[in-house]
């Protein structure tokens, strides 16, 4: 049976609900994703890798699991396309550098055997910048990655394959990675709902970010489910968090009721100034959520220093990507004695941030101090400039609100939230404490449920 285009665009949650009840088979499903991978990936280059003969081996298995009435994972049959900076067996798997151009691994990434567990089904592997460098999505063999919503945009990085994927209509819904907003800016420029856990909650090994990556779990790094609504969001992190004994971190047994929230609002300051088209975005969403019944303190942040935290919060990040970058870009390296001090000042900060969410429940922030901006290749990180209501402004902002928050381990959740003055999408990462993620996913989930939330892309 040939499936309308608008299936595509379901959140997995119905997709899989359709599956289970006949509706359509596993295989239609492939293979619409497959047709619209061949008729839109020429524009966006989403899609770097294919695996389409045996997903629709796999499908056609699935089909028959689904006829004899075997009980079905949560995800059973659902086609989708993962990052590729994630291990996948039997799938080349290159973290965008050439160095593993010809990696073929035998095993997959602790969050990527969740999903496949769970009955997903993995058809294609997406576009990220070389080691996932970047908030735009480029790299030297598989070229650069557009944003469904305006070619000429980029999609964010570095899961910005990922993100415009799922966009599209092109994947039941992705896995990206988060170290400085990985998921949080694709999420945002393409407007879809993305999540940052808890760091720890969901596992990342099998994580390349250089060329011997995959065996350990980096500072600070993240593995999130990126997808078209908050209820997908909820499910996919049950599935993908963490079930061996590692590390101990832990979702909190509940989260409060919403009509209970007290939710604190810090969306402008001049740590990083937000351009007025973006802005205006974000407080008209406080504005509805308020509206709706919601408890919101506006101008309450922590009693910390975001230019100091930035700081800090960099030179970590600098160091968990220490092993793929030149020593030239980011100075020359952290001894084990100032890694250790960093961090006992991370710790500091954190138990600001602790002492300010036994106030709070969570808290509205923004992610990019600018709408989506066009591809913009030049130079590196020190040499690139923003333009922003008509100033230059340095590359470097892009991370100031994300690694504000990410430093500190806390969970971020990020709903598509409306269009900017451009068409273009906006979004906010609504933060919690640490283990807090069904907190910043429901809240979410009221947020898109105010007249915003997913919409397609004007993608023809």
């Amino acid at each position: 049976m040939k499936l309308k285009d608008d299936i595509a665009f379901k959140p997995a949650t119905e997709l899989a609900r359709h599956i289970r009840q006949k509706d359509f088979s596993c295989r239609d499903l492939l293979e619409l994703y497959i047709s619209r991978i061949e008729k839109f990936n020429p524009i966006l280059n989403c899609v770097v890798t294919t695996n389409f003969d045996d997903a629709r081996a796999q499908a056609d298995r699935a089909d028959v699991e689904v006829g004899v009435g075997k009980t079905l994972g949560p995800l059973h049959g659902l086609p989708i396309t993962v990052k590729d900076a994630l291990e996948t067996a039997g799938i080349r798997s290159t973290g965008g550098a050439r160095e593993l151009l010809g990696n073929i691994p035998d095993r997959d990434a602790p969050v990527v055997r969740a999903v496949k567990d769970a009955g997903a089904i993995i058809m294609a592997k997406t576009n990220l910048p070389r080691w996932s460098g970047d908030l735009q999505t480029f790299n030297d063999i598989f070229g650069t990655t557009n944003n469904p919503w305006d070619p000429d945009r980029v999609p964010g990085g570095s899961s910005g394959g990922a993100a415009a994927a799922v966009a599209a209509g092109l994947t039941a819904f992705e896995i990206g990675t988060d170290i400085g907003g990985s998921i949080r800016y694709p999420s945002s420029f393409c407007g879809v709902f993305g999540h940052k856990p808890s760091f720890g909650i969901v596992p990342s090994r099998g994580y390349l970010d250089h060329e011997f990556g995959g065996l350990n779990e980096a500072d600070v790094n993240v593995v999130g489910p990126i997808a078209r609504s908050a209820e997908d969001l909820e499910m996919l992190l049950n599935v993908m968090r963490r079930r061996d004994a590692g590390m101990q971190a832990s979702l909190e047994p509940a989260p409060p009721a919403l009509e209970q929230m007290r939710v604190a609002v810090w969306l402008k300051d001049d740590f990083c100034p937000v351009e007025r088209k973006a802005l205006e975005v974000m407080e008209a969403a406080v504005a509805r959520l308020e509206n709706s019944g919601i408890r919101i303190i506006h101008d309450a942040k922590p009693d910390l220093d975001p230019d100091e935290s930035f700081g800090i919060g960099s030179a970590l990040v600098y160091a968990a990507v220490s092993q793929s970058q030149p020593v030239s870009s980011i100075g020359e390296g952290l001894s084990h004695r100032a890694w250790l001090d960093l961090d006992a000042k991370r710790e500091r900060i954190r138990s600001e941030w602790t002492a300010f969410f036994e106030e709070y429940d969570a808290v509205l922030m923004p992610i990019s101090p600018v709408s989506p901006f066009r591809h913009n290749q030049d130079g590196n990180w020190q040499t690139r400039t923003l333009i922003s209501e008509g100033d230059r402004r340095p590359y470097g902002d892009l991370l100031k609100w994300t690694i504000l928050t990410g430093m500190a381990y806390l969970p971020s959740t990020t709903p598509p939230i409306g269009l900017d003055e451009e068409g273009l999408p906006v979004s906010l990462q609504i933060v919690g404490r640490f283990g807090g993620d069904l907190t910043t996913i429901r809240l979410a989930q009221r947020l898109a449920g105010l007249g915003a939330g997913y919409q397609r892309p004007p993608l023809q």
